[in-house]
């Protein structure tokens, strides 16, 4: 039985965080950027991008998906040959996954609860 490399679920998990930031950057990148005492006008344009939230979130929820797909559907532990992943890279990617789907998450909530903190 030969090993192989797990499959990368990298690229997925990347686009669904960039994704979840476009969906949270009418909330979060204003509050970040006052935090680090960026300030100016410019700032509240970001809210025009609201209107772009549901498609970034929709891309996040699909990459999120695939990468999931990647990592726990048919055919991610052995295939049909006979080679198997290495259960502990496989292990160790899917540990990673959940990580950035719980910040993903966080990202993708903060919109909704920012305002219990206000």
């Amino acid at each position: 039985m030969t090993t192989l490399p797990a499959k990368s679920s990298l690229p997925a998990m990347i686009v669904a965080l960039l994704a979840a930031i476009g969906a949270s950057v009418c909330c979060v990148v204003p509050l970040v950027l006052v935090l680090l005492g960026i300030s100016g006008a410019w700032i509240a344009h970001l809210t025009a991008l609201d209107a772009w939230r549901p498609w970034f979130v929709a891309a996040t929820l699909l990459c999120l998906a695939l990468a999931f797909w990647t990592l726990y559907g048919r055919g991610s532990r052995c295939r049909t040959d006979g080679a198997c992943v290495d259960p502990l890279a496989l292990r160790r990617r899917r540990r990673w996954l959940w990580l950035a789907t719980a910040l993903i998450v966080l990202l993708l909530l903060f919109p909704y609860a920012v305002g219990w903190f206000l």
